[in-house]
């Protein structure tokens, strides 16, 4: 073998790496570059990191030091097949030290190096904390319902799908996903919302389950940076009838089974399905509730009627007779009383005990 004398050291080598021996080159040569004192904003109250210009819900505060010493730790750029291990050590709440080892390859031949830095972190309150606890909004949701007032099972499902939506959208990165503020209204529930899309999301997700519909009537109030600034009031409007409610819509007595865009029902007079829209309906009357039904002797079985007691006079009226009726005489059957008379009910109608 052929050796060669490095001109820096002046021993003898078997090749030379950019002009000198490997004990040379690798003796100024940086695998790794590491400051000594790095510096990381966390926010006090929810544990955001700030990072890059920005926000950023990491994890706890061993993975933020961890992505802090990652993101300036320099690793030679001829450097492959490489190996990072870090640990960390808490020196105080506020102090970590983290011990950086790299191993790589450089030229085909292995090389180790060894770093450590101090994190010093700095709490602080993120821009979503400081805006939610000062009370900022982009948007208020109002919660209503169509010619009546919302019931308090709506009010909180409304307000247990505003929450979930906003904590599912704070993970995916919308930080301004916030609820800052619920006021209850004699006519329902007023949400002062940190983000528009937020505030839209919410709306759509809660007229989808609880059926009705919702508009945006924007309100310009100030100027940034030469454009206009809004708020958005969204007017979510629950539909006037819900599931269970009986109506009298063009002379027709109608059991309302679902309630969205579209509403379906029941004709309690023959059995027959029926399906309208809530803008159809503006003027249809509430005349009872499904769960209003009491119970009252059947007197006979004809073909058609059947003769039942009234449950409050206790004559005996002749009633139509539903679909699928399968009492015996002498029993007692669920019936609604209405202004416009008394209903039995088929057996898949009767209310189901809670």
């Amino acid at each position: 073998m052929n050796f060669i004398t490095c001109p820096k050291c002046g021993r003898e080598c078997y090749k030379l790496f950019d002009s000198v021996c490997k004990d040379c080159f690798f003796e100024t040569f940086k695998l790794i570059e590491l400051p000594h004192v790095l510096h990381v904003r966390i926010c006090s109250a929810c544990g955001a990191h700030f990072h890059r210009g920005r926000w950023e819900d990491v994890g706890n505060i061993e993975d933020v030091v961890l992505k802090a010493v990652e993101d300036t730790l320099f690793i030679h750029n001829e450097a492959g097949d490489v190996e990072v291990y870090l640990e960390p050590r808490e020196i105080t709440p506020y102090m970590y030290m983290v011990r950086a080892e790299v191993d790589a390859v450089v030229r085909e031949e292995p090389v180790h190096a060894e770093a450590e830095t101090e994190v010093r972190i700095q709490r602080t309150a993120c821009d979503m904390c400081s805006r939610e606890s000062g009370g900022y909004f982009e948007a208020i949701i109002q919660i209503r319902a169509a010619g009546r007032f919302p019931t308090e099972e709506e009010k909180k499902r409304s307000m247990a799908i505003a929450r979930e939506a906003t904590e599912s959208m704070r993970k995916k990165g919308d930080r301004l996903a916030f609820i800052s503020e619920e006021v209850e209204q004699k006519g329902g529930i007023d949400l002062y919302m940190g983000s528009m899309n937020a505030s839209r999301q919410i709306c759509r997700l809660i007229t989808s389950e609880l059926g009705g519909n919702f508009s945006e009537s924007p309100t310009l109030v100030g100027m940034k940076d030469g454009k206009n600034l809004y708020r958005i009031t969204f007017a979510v409007r629950l539909p006037e009838f819900r599931p269970g409610d009986v109506i009298k819509f063009r002379g027709k007595i109608i059991q309302i089974k679902s309630s969205g865009k579209k509403v379906n029902g029941t004709s309690l007079e023959d059995g027959s399905r029926f399906i309208s829209t809530p803008e159809e309906l503006k003027g249809a009357e509430k005349i009872g509730n499904i769960g209003d039904t009491v119970l009252t002797v059947l007197v006979s079985i004809e073909d058609n009627a059947i003769l039942v007691l009234d449950p409050e006079t206790y004559e005996t009226v002749a009633i139509k007779k539903p679909m699928s009726f399968n009492a015996e005489a002498g029993s007692e059957i669920p019936v609604l009383k209405t202004p416009y008379g008394i209903f039995a009910l088929a057996h898949s109608e009767i209310p189901q005990a809670k």
